[in-house]
Parts: C-alpha cells; structure tokens; sequence
C-alpha cells in the first residue's frame, strides 16, 4: 500500500505512518505522537518536570533517529541480500547505547514510573529487533520494559503485528 500512487499523494516519502486527521496529513511517528499530545485529552506521554522530557524526547531521537531508520523498508532493499545482518548491526548497536540510557532512566516504564513518547517508541523497535532475530540477552532493561508494556492492553492491540497493513507472515 505505501508503494501505491495513491499513498505517494498522502505522504511523498512514502513511509508509514501517515495519519489524517483534523483536515490535515501529518508524517512521521514523533510528530503524530505529539500532534496528539497537544490536541487530545488523555493520560499525557510528556512529564511535566522537563529533565524528565528532555530524557524522553533524547530516548525517542534515539529510536526514531538512530535505530529505526536503518530498517526501513526502502533502505532494507537496497541492502539486498545482506538486510538481516545489516538490520542485526545497526539494532545492536543502538540497544548498546538504549540499554545504557535506560539504566539511567527507567522505573516500571522507559523513564520514571509513567508511560511516555519513550514507550511508544521502544515496543515496535523490539518488535523489529525480534522480527530480525536479535538476541536480547545483552538488553535486560530493554527486555524488561517490553515485557512489562506488552502486559498492557493498549501496548497489545497496537501492536505492529496486530495492524491490518502487517503482512501476513508477521501478523500475531
């Protein structure tokens, strides 16, 4: 779909997600997310206190900037045969760095005791960790705040392998 003419029109890049709403598109996971924050009521993804944001914008920039992009479908096939272990580098290598930060950072959640943007974030890049076959062994902290957000029920249905534009090879 997001190879589609129609799609391109949406969101040039072609990249998902792509949401619309309030009579515009908007691109991009962290400017939906916050485009969200400000205009929905709900439990909020910002601490007030802002040591506490800067934290959850910097493990978000991680993530968004640092790891995801790497695996992205576009950049995955112009890797060619070598994706997996190209995926399987730049995931490591930025879960050696995200499981530093989160040892500084986390309680029950990726920073402090609520849930955040960080959050957010952090469950579909475990998801591509695992899709790509990476051992977290090495990432307790990682591995813990997964597994404690996926006990949630907005975690679980949200989930990238519960959406309707999830191939089927990957769908839960």
């Amino acid at each position: 779909m997001q190879q589609s003419e129609k799609y391109k029109a949406l969101n040039p890049m072609q990249q998902v997600p792509a949401l619309c709403i309030d009579g515009i598109t908007i691109s991009q996971s962290l400017a939906i997310i916050q485009y969200l924050e400000d205009t929905r009521p709900g439990p909020p993804l910002l601490p007030q206190d802002p040591k506490k944001r800067a934290q959850v914008r910097m493990i978000c920039d991680h993530i968004a900037s640092g790891i995801q992009p790497l695996q992205n479908l576009y950049v995955l096939q112009k890797i060619g045969a070598e994706k997996v272990e190209w995926a399987q580098h730049f995931i490591v290598r930025g879960f050696q760095a995200l499981e530093h930060i989160l040892l500084q950072t986390a309680g029950r959640y990726c920073v402090g005791d609520e849930i955040s943007m960080a959050d957010i974030c952090l469950v579909p890049q475990v998801y591509n960790a695992e899709r790509f076959k990476v051992d977290l062994t090495p990432f307790p902290t990682i591995k813990r705040l997964n597994e404690t957000l996926l006990g949630l029920e907005a975690f679980q249905v949200s989930h990238p392998s519960r959406q309707p534009d999830t191939p089927a090879d990957l769908q839960a």
